[in-house]
């Protein structure tokens, strides 16, 4: 049975409308909120972790940019190789502050880092050998978006990568309704109501604006990255990895 102090109950009563936050409410549940929302959420951390474990060098960072409760980062931790730290960085005091408790009740195999900081600042990323972003861009203003990424393939080492994880539109829009009512069906099955549904939709309807896969590629080219692949798809959730291939002074 799950622990009702953490489920996810945020939409379960009528709302008077307003914008999705990750405030201390949503921070409380995160946790079950994503487990349950998110497709093969636990595998895209898995395959984030093994990817992240072949790339990362020692005596370079791993950034996790909108690390939220700190999930990746502990999943990375078990596969990474030992002290090679981590900088967990999010918009949310809320979400970082659950981050440290959490991180905080588990025998850490590093240094962590961990900071408040709005990812459209231009804060520096500073010899990273991986950066990963698992959900998070999607809910950046689409003009900063670009600024972002190249701050993040500035700040990766040569051969460094670039792990993305988003919610997509689909390339021919006659299947987007389709996938999303799939992705409706999915929710279902783990037990959201029509209104939890139809009200976090409502939420988060000028808050989440996703791109196309094809979209999400030519930024990620437009702001230098030569290599560029998909690693995971479900209906409307991509992976992608993209790689600095760049060898420059930093």
């Amino acid at each position: 049975m799950k622990n009702q102090t953490n489920s996810d109950k945020v939409f379960n009563e009528i709302l008077k409308p307003s914008d999705f936050e990750f405030n201390q409410t949503v921070a409380g549940v995160f946790d079950d909120m994503v487990s349950r929302s998110v497709p093969f959420y636990h595998e895209m951390q898995r395959m984030t972790a093994e990817i992240a474990a072949t790339h990362a060098k020692e005596n370079t960072k791993v950034y996790d940019l909108g690390c939220s409760t700190g999930t990746t980062m502990l999943m990375m931790d078990k596969m990474v190789t030992e002290g090679i730290p981590f900088v967990g960085i999010d918009e949310s005091e809320e979400m970082i502050a659950k981050c440290r408790e959490k991180l905080s009740n588990f025998s850490m195999r590093r240094e962590v880092e961990l900071m408040a900081a709005d990812l459209a600042a231009h804060f520096k990323i500073d010899n990273a050998s991986v950066v990963t972003m698992v959900l998070v861009l999607q809910f950046i203003r689409p003009l900063q978006r670009l600024n972002i990424v190249k701050n993040i393939f500035e700040g990766l080492n040569k051969d460094g990568v670039f792990i993305l994880i988003e919610k997509i539109l689909t390339e021919e829009k006659s299947f987007n309704r389709e996938y999303i009512d799939y992705y409706y069906d999915f929710k279902r099955r783990n037990e959201y109501s029509e209104l939890e549904i139809s009200q976090k939709r409502e939420a988060l309807e000028n808050v989440l604006i996703p791109y196309k896969t094809s979209e999400n590629i030519n930024l990620l080219r437009e702001a230098g990255f030569k290599e560029v692949e998909v690693f995971f798809r479900w209906y409307n959730f991509t992976g992608i990895i993209a790689k600095n291939l760049n060898d420059t002074d930093r």
